[in-house]
């Protein structure tokens, strides 16, 4: 059975985690679509939206394990961490949920990703800019994609509709998680590295407002519930998740195809 690493505690690898990692697990939530969605349009789509969150997991993933004295590669960082050294919101670990669950988290995680490339396009480190240059037009496609599926499930019938507003009932206390700020933030603020997730929060509401509107939605009310997966500190749901992406590459250490 393959070891576990140990990832270095430097303030800039663990800023680029919390990002990759949100792309990583939430690829992986949506991958589980995979022959299971509604319709076959969008079980491509979903599986297409799946891969390109992958490709810049591994991105981000890549340049991470390059800094803070640390050779690892995106492989090693994906499969071989133990779970508190998984860095993603809470809310991309949740279980699937049916398409109302995956509709939701969809929007809420686009908007977000989509404000975040949009501003490490300028981020001091070269590398993670050309990552954010292309990331930036697969998030603005899924944000589109998941508002245009809100509207038809919030204006749809009675049934869709229940769901939607149960998904977003359930979702979005998950949402406060996202935009606390602490020295990791700080770091990489002051060094160019990429935004603070706070500074993000205003134009993130007012982009699920607008879509929450269109769909005849009424946005939920903010809680005092605060979840910690961006700490390290997961839902029960994150060590079976785990399980299931790392069997193979801790069973065979090294494997190629």
């Amino acid at each position: 059975m393959q070891d576990s690493i140990t990832v270095s505690t430097d303030p800039s690898v663990r800023y680029l985690l919390r990002l990759g990692d949100t792309c990583l697990v939430h690829s992986q939530r949506l991958g589980e679509w995979c022959g299971h969605a509604p319709i076959i349009e969008e079980d491509i789509a979903l599986t297409n939206i799946a891969l390109d969150l992958i490709g810049q997991a591994r991105g981000i993933l890549t340049r991470a394990g390059q800094l803070g004295g640390q050779q690892f590669d995106e492989d090693q960082l994906a499969f071989l961490r133990e779970e508190r050294d998984y860095l993603n919101p809470t809310l991309v670990e949740l279980p699937r949920g049916d398409f109302a669950v995956t509709t939701v988290r969809n929007l809420m995680v686009a908007a977000l990703l989509e404000l975040l490339w949009t501003r490490l396009q300028a981020s001091s480190d070269a590398e993670v800019a050309a990552v954010a240059g292309k990331a930036v037009k697969e998030a603005r496609y899924h944000h589109r994609h998941a508002a245009d599926w809100l509207v038809r499930l919030g204006d749809g019938t009675a049934e869709s509709r229940r769901r939607i507003e149960a998904a977003l009932d359930r979702l979005w206390p998950y949402s406060r998680e996202l935009f606390q700020s602490d020295a990791i933030d700080d770091a990489a603020a002051a060094s160019g590295l990429g935004p603070r997730w706070a500074e993000l929060r205003d134009p993130w509401i007012a982009a699920m407002r607008d879509a929450l509107d269109a769909a005849g939605l009424a946005m939920p009310t903010e809680t005092a519930f605060l979840s910690s997966g961006r700490l390290g500190i997961h839902s029960e749901h994150m060590g079976h998740m785990l399980a299931e992406m790392q069997y193979l590459q801790r069973s065979y250490p090294g494997g190629a195809w």
